[in-house]
């Protein structure tokens, strides 16, 4: 997220308020009442602390790097603790997130986050998290209160701007005398909704695909989203199928329950279920599930139409104005959890390795989510432990948090261990609609759209009032944008009639039981329990790999995952017709699981999940293409031809930085004739073994190749919102043409020749060349990856204000790092740009089931959100070398690291 909190003021006003910062600041720094001010704020970790509503002593452990280990005796003072620690050490990033979700930034900064403010509101995030409450468990709201006491309670003893946090002095200058309010079980719950929306799939497809439309014809925009490669690429789950008993995982496919329908259709029909509706629809169709041949089944709607569904040639145009401005909607939300700005950066890797292939005996689970690099980073490591674990008291957990949400993500308790990757099902849908006055058209009949008013609270300025409309598909998110009539006019026109505006379908809107499922893991003893947890995971849809003291692996996909009465969800769909709503949602039983499966490893990295032949549902068709994926299995494979494998293994896994596509376009590049500095830096590549390490000079030019290359052969073609991005469906859609040479996308449409694929790859090389030798010098030998590949650490609020000495503050780095975009060190760049980090593994968890205190993390920054402080970033070079600490389990072992002990009383 970028916002300027600045920008609302007049130019003069501008300038003269920043130099006034400076001098503030600096007379802050260099003054021991600067000090003061940076210092007051860090938390107390020795002695004793009085915390209201506690009913007993808890003991707080912290090793040198800040990671707390928490003993109690009760859930409900567990839980006040982590709330009282979690506030001591990243407040006001809680407090900033909250306001995110619930749409508020601008009381804090004023106009400048006027546009994420609007999105947020017209979605209703808050509004939502209110919904949930009241359907959580009884034991979950308990939690959830016990945790707003203890945040509540360290606010009550941390009164004033400075007592908080270092931020809180710097926002005086945009929201002069803001004071935070009381914590409440809604700003956690809240939470969730950033962590859905940055995890919500194929939303950028479906919108880029429509704006690619806008240029080219329909099978040249497909051939920008091709199909996964099954053949070369293993999907997660290789076995099974659905039958009526559910999700069957025996090694031949059984045969599915029978679509049912009147109309006919002939060739390839996919669908779900039986659909019922008006009218036929007579010819090929797409939707959901598959049933192959020439037979009957029903396209339900209203009218007659040949073609695929939704997406006939007439569609390929879909309203791009409207289009347009619901994708420039969506990139001024925060990405806090995690994807770049170019949206190719969500991802994570995760795989687990049965005892039979390990040295102890026992699995090992290894965990890397890909977010953005935030500071402080998204994740905060924590260890909640019953001191006498029971019933009444069933923690034993230790892991990765949320800071503002209480319990453990991702890690392990004293049975079980479990990691995350995104299954990114396709569970958003985009309707064009058609208004009148304040009213829809649905199926020839005009329906009131229901309508609310929003009042924004602007610092500095007089509230704003955003009228948010919803259709029966969902919140209008292209209202959120301004001019909105003047883009019109251009929009393309579907069954003879024009959209007016884009709805947003997503199964986040409605109220769910997600925080039930975070309870639940953490306390989960064995594979049916965990499988019972996440039944409850309902968004965002996570892959969820498992692994057990007792030996046990296995895999289960959650999450409401919509099934679609006609569609495939890969293009906007027109929301009058009634021909697209959604059915229903897929059983949990009836979505794929492994358990102990005969290879005895497992590996998920956003890779498909199973191949449709198996699988009667549409869980989606925009994957990651598998380089992530193959590569960790190739890597696993290879390693266990000469044995058994050891923690060492996974870590060595996680930080490789093959590049899997330049085995296909090296020696593409090499067959080229070039000539003169060109040649001289393509001999980089002769030889290479395609590992991108930060001191890695063919790296750095392959990079700096492709990188020219997708900007010269691709933005000519497409509109600037669909530029490439540069990840693996990119390295996808160029291997393909690689292999055809006078494919029309080689030709550069601004010149009055025809280019081939030969011209571009030595336009591209001499452009690296030149960009290179100006960035790094002339001599090629001296390149350096990591040169041009680094990351800087930004503060989610500060770090992008546009004053140096608020950024130096705030900032830390630059670092050099290796990896890059879809290798499985996944450090993500956007072509458009440069080459700096835009997203990357926010953590690295390997975990041993045969002892969990062999178990090792790493966090991307550190413990504190406080700057300056010891813990603010000290795990930040460990992260960028590779390196990882101990994960401790043991309470003698934690006692063992304790650098400091906090003694929390009633």
């Amino acid at each position: 997220m970028r916002f300027r909190p600045y920008a609302w003021m007049p130019r003069p006003l501008k300038w003269l308020s920043r130099m006034v910062t400076v001098l503030v600041v600096f007379g802050l720094i260099l003054a021991g009442a600067g000090i003061w001010t940076v210092r007051a704020s860090f938390p107390q970790l020795e002695g004793e602390l009085k915390v209201a509503g506690l009913t007993g002593k808890v003991t707080v452990y912290r090793d040198k790097t800040g990671i707390p280990h928490i003993y109690a005796d009760s859930p409900n003072d567990l839980f006040i603790a982590q709330g009282y620690v979690h506030a001591q050490d990243r407040f006001f990033e809680m407090d900033f997130r909250r306001h995110v979700t619930a749409g508020r930034l601008s009381e804090m900064f004023g106009s400048a986050t006027l546009p994420e403010d609007k999105v947020i509101r017209t979605m209703g995030w808050r509004k939502v998290a209110e919904e949930e409450l009241p359907l959580l468990s009884e034991q979950t709201r308990l939690y959830l209160d016990a945790y707003a006491k203890g945040v509540n309670a360290w606010m009550g003893q941390n009164k004033g701007f400075a007592g908080k946090s270092l931020e809180y002095a710097i926002l005086q200058f945009t929201a002069a005398g803001y004071e935070p309010e009381p914590w409440t079980p809604v700003d956690s719950i809240a939470w969730l909704k950033a962590m859905a929306w940055d995890l919500r799939s194929n939303m950028e497809d479906e919108i880029g695909r429509a704006l690619a439309a806008s240029k080219l014809p329909r099978g040249r925009v497909e051939q920008l989203w091709p199909g996964y490669p099954f053949d070369t690429r293993q999907p997660i789950v290789t076995r099974g199928s659905v039958t009526e008993r559910g999700f069957d995982q025996s090694e031949e496919p059984v045969k599915t329950v029978a679509n049912t329908g009147t109309g006919t259709g002939t060739g390839t029909r996919l669908g779900t279920g039986t659909n019922t509706g008006t009218g036929t629809g007579t010819g090929t169709g797409t939707g959901t599930g598959r049933d192959t041949g020439t037979g009957t089944g029903t396209d339900t709607g209203t009218g007659t139409g040949t073609g695929t569904n939704a997406s006939t040639e007439t569609n390929t145009g879909v309203t791009v104005g409207a289009l347009t401005r619901a994708a420039e909607a969506m990139r001024v939300v925060p990405s806090l959890m995690g994807d770049s700005e170019d949206g190719s950066g969500i991802g994570s890797n995760s795989w687990v390795v049965s005892g039979k292939h390990t040295t102890s005996g026992k699995p090992l689970l290894a965990n890397d989510p890909h977010l953005s690099g935030g500071m402080p980073s998204v994740w905060y490591q924590t260890g909640l432990h019953c001191r006498t674990k029971s019933a009444k008291c069933p923690f034993d957990v230790t892991g990765f948090t949320f800071s503002g949400v209480p319990g453990v993500i991702i890690g392990h308790n004293d049975k079980i261990s479990w990691g995350f990757t995104n299954l990114a099902p396709d569970v958003t849908d985009l309707y064009l609609e058609r208004l009148r006055d304040d009213s829809f058209l649905f199926m020839g009949n005009w329906k009131p759209l229901v309508t609310r008013i929003e009042t924004i609270k602007v610092a500095g300025h007089e509230p704003v009032e955003l009228k948010v409309r919803e259709t029966m598909h969902g919140p209008i998110i292209s209202d959120v944008m301004s001019d909105v009539k003047d883009t019109l006019p251009g929009t393309a026109k579907i069954f003879n009639a024009e959209a007016d505006a884009v709805a947003l379908k997503w199964t986040a809107l409605d109220p769910g039981s997600t925080v039930d499922a975070i309870f639940a893991l953490d306390t989960a003893q064995d594979w049916q329990q965990f499988r019972a947890a996440a039944s409850k995971f309902d968004v965002p849809a996570q892959n969820l790999i498992y692994a057990d003291t007792e030996g046990n692996i296995g895999y289960q996909a959650p999450g409401k995952i919509p099934v679609r009465t006609r569609g495939d969800g890969t293009w906007p769909v027109p929301g009058w017709t009634g021909e697209y709503s959604w059915q229903s949602t897929i059983p949990f039983d009836e979505l794929p699981s492994v358990y102990n499966p005969p290879e005895g490893y497992i590996v998920t990295a956003n890779n498909a999940v199973i191949d449709p032949e198996r699988y009667p549902h549409m869980l989606t068709k925009d994957w990651s293409y598998g380089y992530r994926s193959q590569r960790i299995l190739d890597r696993l494979q290879e390693a266990l031809k000469k044995g058994k494998v050891d923690a060492t293994t996974m870590s060595d896994v996680q930080q490789d930085t093959r590049n899997d596509f330049a085995p296909f376009l090296v020696p593409k590049l090499m067959d080229v004739k070039v000539a003169g500095p060109s040649e001289d830096a393509r001999r980089l590549l002769d030889g290479w073994d395609y590992s991108q390490d930060a001191d890695s000079g063919p790296a750095a030019y392959f990079n700096a190749v492709w990188r020219h290359l997708l900007i010269e052969t691709f933005n000519d073609d497409l509109p600037e919102n669909a530029w490439p991005g540069g990840g693996g469906r990119w390295f996808e859609v160029v291997r393909v043409m690689l292999d055809r040479s006078d494919d029309a996308f080689w030709d550069d449409t601004r010149t009055s020749i025809k280019e081939t694929r030969d011209d571009m790859l030595r336009r591209a090389m001499a452009a690296a060349y030149d960009e290179l030798s100006a960035r790094l010098g002339p001599d090629v030998k001296a390149w350096r990856w990591g040169d041009l590949h680094s990351l800087k650490l930004v503060n989610q609020s500060f770090g992008t204000s546009g004053i140096a000495p608020v950024e130096w503050l705030f900032n830390r780095g630059p670092f050099p790092v290796g990896g890059g975009k879809d290798a499985v060190n996944a450090t993500s760049w956007d072509p458009q740009q440069d080459y700096t980090v835009t997203s990357l593994p926010s953590m690295r968890m390997i975990v041993d089931l045969a002892d969990l205190d062999k178990s090792q993390w790493i966090n991307l920054t550190g413990a504190s959100g406080h700057a300056f402080h010891d813990n603010y970033w000290d795990q930040a070079p460990l992260w960028a070398s590779g390196k990882t600490t101990p994960m401790l389990a043991r309470e003698e072992s934690i006692k063992k690291a304790a650098a400091h002990t906090l003694t929390l009383t009633p």
